[in-house]
C-alpha cells in the first residue's frame, strides 16, 4: 500500500507497507552504508524478505532511500529490524516518520510488545517510545554481523 504521509517532507517521499515495494538488490544498496549490513547477499536478503513479517519502506522520486522491517505473529510480539536511512535523506525526520509509520500501522499498534535490539540508534528508538530493560538472553549458534 502506497502512502504519501509527507506533511513535513517533501511531497517526493512515498511510503510503502509491503515487502513487494523493495527488491533485494535496492536493500543491498541501502545496506551498503551500515557497519552492520554491508556483507549480506543478494540471496540472503531475498530470503530474508520472504520470512519477514512486515516491511517498511520510502522511495523518493522512485528510489529506495528508507526501510524497516517487523518480524510478528501479529497478536502478542513483534520485533524491530533494520532500520535504514540513506544517508542523503537523514536529519530531515525521514527515519522518525518511517517509524511512526510502522509503528502505527493497522497490523501492528495493537500489539502489547515490540521490540529492537540496538545500541547505536538507542536515543532514537527511545524518543519511538521504547525502553531499555534488563533479562535478555541470546543463543548465538555462529558469528554474525552486529545487528
Amino acid at each position: 500500500m502506497e502512502n504519501n504521509v509527507n506533511s513535513t517532507l517533501d511531497s517526493n517521499y512515498y511510503f510503502y507497507d509491503s515487502k513487494l515495494s523493495v527488491t533485494p538488490e535496492e536493500l543491498q544498496d541501502l545496506y551498503r552504508f551500515t557497519r552492520w549490513g554491508r556483507s549480506r547477499s543478494i540471496d540472503q536478503i531475498e530470503r530474508m524478505l520472504k520470512g519477514t513479517s512486515m516491511c517498511f519502506s520510502v522511495r523518493y522520486n522512485g528510489k529506495l532511500v528508507a526501510f524497516c522491517r517487523i518480524i510478528t505473529d501479529f497478536v502478542f510480539r513483534g520485533s524491530l529490524w533494520d532500520v535504514l536511512v540513506h544517508p542523503d535523506h537523514q536529519g530531515k525526520g525521514l527515519g522518525s516518520r518511517l517509524l511512526d509509520y510502522a509503528l502505527e500501522h493497522p497490523a501492528i499498534k495493537p500489539l502489547p510488545i515490540i521490540v529492537t535490539y540496538t545500541c547505536e540508534m538507542s536515543g532514537f528508538v527511545k524518543r519511538r517510545g521504547f525502553e531499555e530493560r534488563g533479562g535478555l538472553f541470546i543463543l548465538q549458534r555462529r558469528p554474525t554481523e552486529f545487528t
